[in-house]
């Protein structure tokens, strides 16, 4: 419900041209500055983990693992996170036409800028890919903070890596990561209710 209500927040400020979007020329123009050839190149590297050929590769090779385990309601829940945060990245472009930073124009051709796409679907992606991981395995406290701390620093570095690129401004970023946060939180939620469904019923009717 918070990444929800910020979402509508950062929303309306992008829509009616509130000063957060002169703190998002701030910030593009700052870095902009402090841009150097070896960081471009660094952060370069860093958002390709967040482009679309990678975080395809990642949700077909999850397809196979948990087909192959026959985790039927974690693969669902897992198709559900990829492909509709695809589509709601596309939706939401479309639906607020903010036009991409001057400095994206080297790079990036025809497409929106708010949200950020790298950052709402790699927040979706390798969000859900550490919550299957601690869901499948019994996993104690401190290898929940290394999975759970390393998918975060991904996903942190792809957003700034975005920023730096100055294919993005910040309010893009944090609102991707707003959206993407919503639909983690649905897909996560909705396979936690059918595991516990599942389990509940296995109880009541043992050889179903």
């Amino acid at each position: 419900m918070l990444a929800l209500c910020l979402l509508g927040a950062i929303t309306e400020d992008v829509v009616n041209h509130d000063p957060l979007t002169r703190f998002d020329t701030s910030v593009l123009e700052t870095l902009h500055r402090h841009a150097t050839p070896t960081g471009i190149a660094v952060f370069t590297l860093i958002s390709r983990f967040g482009s679309a050929p990678v975080l395809t590769i990642l949700a077909l090779s999850g397809v196979l693992v948990l087909a192959l385990r026959r985790e039927w309601i974690v693969l669902g829940g897992w198709v559900a996170a990829f492909a509709g945060g695809s589509l709601l990245d596309y939706w939401l472009k479309l639906a607020i036409h903010r036009p991409r930073p001057g400095y994206a124009d080297a790079l990036i051709h025809n497409s929106w800028s708010f949200p950020s796409g790298h950052a709402m679907v790699s927040l979706v992606g390798y969000g859900m890919l550490a919550y299957v991981i601690l869901l499948l395995r019994h996993s104690n406290r401190r290898t929940q903070l290394i999975v759970g701390g390393a998918a975060a620093f991904l996903i942190a570095a792809i957003g700034i890596s975005r920023l730096y690129l100055g294919v993005h401004y910040f309010s893009d970023v944090v609102g991707g990561y707003a959206a993407g946060l919503v639909w983690l939180s649905a897909c996560v939620s909705a396979v936690e209710i059918a595991r516990r469904w599942r389990r509940r019923t296995l109880r009541l009717n043992p050889t179903s």
